[in-house]
């Protein structure tokens, strides 16, 4: 028998049972491996799959892992749904090729026992233990079959990684021939985790909006700056990514998500088995006040002390949780459709706050890691995806290496 499988049995009998219903929050044995915040669906940035539902169809959904284990489970969300979510069946595989996975590696998952379970409106469930071990930076394949009409998805809008349709129910499925369309969206996973054999919490979530998403890296090329770092870490300290474009602080928005003060308790301290978080979340705040858009309502004007009281809260959220938290400085954004002089003061005000407040457990400067060496409001041209706001695959893998590991 596979040593990793018996390592996994000898931790299994020492784990208490999840319930179907129960919350995903860190007991003994779990680390989260990868995860994807949840968000309501809007039709003008969602794709339709999340606005229309799906009815007798299957989704199958690539993630790649930042460290491996000997066994998994798979977290899903209904959080955003007003229906009750019926999923038929569900499956993980080592990935292949686009939708293809590799042979011999589908493991059923279930759910107390049972193959199908009922996800309540609002609600989430975790899958029993799955002996599949895994390796760090592995790709994997969550397939789940949604017999009967689901209604409005929860999941994720910007996920730059390609999930895979087709009609009936094709989870055991090992070809890709009938997964005919995709989409760069993720729907209803919301998160991977991995048995865990360390003696100590370590798991460092990234939480932020779209750089930290992954926007401006390529789509399907894991470049996004988290995966960066964990590839830095090469599986030592898992990596999750919390980002959600166009996410704010302060702000709610119905495309874009709760506010960071609001959803900082699910995406990041609910986290299984988290002990730090690097926080890079503003720049949003600052630039939404000066574009007229249904997404960027409301858009009032927010000065630096405003984010800076943001910060303070989410700080002292994490602290009730004993878990760390960084501060990531705010990137130039110049030459942005949301660059304006005044939202330039407030970004320096904010970037100098984060950096002498010695409120954070520990500081990354990604600012002065991006900037331009020619001008200090704008985003270096080697490192700029086109848009003078995102960075590009060299800039994530920057970001990335201006984290110091001792921090983490």
């Amino acid at each position: 028998m596979n040593r990793l499988v018996v390592l996994a049995c000898a931790v299994v009998a020492g784990l208490v049972a999840v319930a179907p219903t129960a919350t995903a929050e860190s007991g003994r044995g779990w680390a989260a491996t990868w995860a994807s915040s949840p968000q309501e669906p809007h039709p003008l940035v969602s794709p339709v799959w999340a606005v229309d539902g799906f009815d007798n169809d299957t989704v199958r959904q690539v993630v790649r892992i930042s460290a491996g284990g000997p066994a998994v489970r798979v977290r899903l969300s209904n959080a955003f749904s007003s229906t009750a979510l019926t999923v038929g069946g569900a499956t993980v595989a080592l990935a292949a090729d686009g939708a293809a996975v590799r042979p011999a590696t589908v493991r059923n998952l279930t759910f107390g026992g049972k193959r199908t379970v009922v996800v309540p409106p609002g609600g989430e469930v975790v899958t029993d233990l799955a002996l599949l071990p895994v390796a760090p930076l592995q790709r994997l394949s969550v397939t789940l079959y949604f017999p009967t009409r689901t209604g409005r998805v929860t999941g994720h809008t910007f996920a730059d990684a390609s999930s895979y349709h087709a009609h009936g129910d094709h989870r055991a499925d090992v070809g890709a021939g009938a997964f005919g369309e995709s989409t760069q969206s993720f729907y209803y996973v919301s998160g991977v985790d991995v048995v865990d054999l360390s003696p100590r919490r370590d798991v460092v979530v990234a939480f932020g909006d779209s750089i930290t998403e992954g926007a401006g890296s390529t789509p399907d090329g894991d470049n996004r700056y988290p995966d960066e770092l964990a590839e830095r870490l090469k599986g030592r300290v898992p990596v999750v990514n919390a980002g959600i474009g166009g996410n704010r602080v302060l702000n709610d928005s119905t495309c874009f998500g709760d506010r960071a003060v609001d959803r900082f308790a699910r995406d990041a301290l609910a986290q299984p088995g988290v002990r730090t978080v690097i926080l890079l979340e503003g720049i949003n705040d600052i630039g939404m006040s000066e574009i007229d858009f249904e997404c960027a309502l409301p858009n009032t004007r927010v000065t630096a002390a405003e984010v800076i009281a943001g910060y303070r809260k989410i700080i002292r959220q994490a602290r009730a949780k004993g878990v760390r938290i960084i501060g990531g400085t705010l990137l130039p954004y110049k030459g942005s459709d949301y660059y304006r002089p005044r939202g330039e003061e407030v970004r320096d005000q904010v970037n100098t706050w984060i950096r002498t407040s010695h409120e954070f457990d520990g500081v990354v400067d990604f600012d002065r890691a991006l900037v331009d060496p020619a001008d200090p409001d704008a985003l270096n041209p080697t490192y700029d995806s086109g848009d003078r706001l995102h960075p590009n695959d060299a800039g994530h893998r920057a970001m990335a290496q201006a984290v110091d590991l001792a921090l983490l």
